[in-house]
C-alpha cells in the first residue's frame, strides 16, 4: 500500500511539473524549465522509494509497478485536466482508461 501512496504523491508532483506551467503563458521558458526540474527532483524523491519498496518489500514485479504507475498517472492527470486546466473528459479518454484498467487486470493475473 505504501508503494501506491508514494506513486500517487509522485504523480501529483510530476503532473504539476509537466503541465502546471500551461497556466502561465507569459513566464519565459527557461524559468518554467528550472521550476519543473525542481519539482521533478521532489517527484523522484517519492517515485524511486515507491518502486524500491514495491519491488523489494511488497513483491511487485517490474511490469506490475509500471502498469500501476501508468494507471495512477492517467487518473491524476484526468483530475488535473478537469480541475486545473478546465478541460473535459471525452468518451474516447474514458475508453482508453478502461483499456488501462484491463491492463492492470491482466498484469496481476497469476
Amino acid at each position: 500500500m505504501l508503494t501506491i501512496v508514494l506513486l500517487i504523491g509522485s504523480n501529483i508532483i510530476m503532473t504539476a511539473a509537466w503541465y502546471g506551467h500551461l497556466l502561465y503563458p507569459n513566464v519565459v521558458t527557461y524559468r518554467v524549465v528550472l521550476i519543473s526540474w525542481a519539482l521533478a527532483f521532489l517527484e523522484y524523491c517519492l517515485a524511486v522509494p515507491a518502486n524500491r519498496i514495491g519491488y523489494f518489500d511488497e513483491g511487485y514485479s517490474g511490469a506490475q509497478l509500471k502498469i500501476l504507475q501508468e494507471v495512477i498517472t492517467l487518473t491524476v492527470f484526468a483530475v488535473f485536466s478537469i480541475t486545473v486546466l478546465g478541460e473535459g473528459l471525452r468518451w474516447n479518454y474514458l475508453a482508453a482508461f478502461a483499456c488501462m484498467v484491463g491492463a492492470v487486470y491482466f498484469i496481476f493475473r497469476t
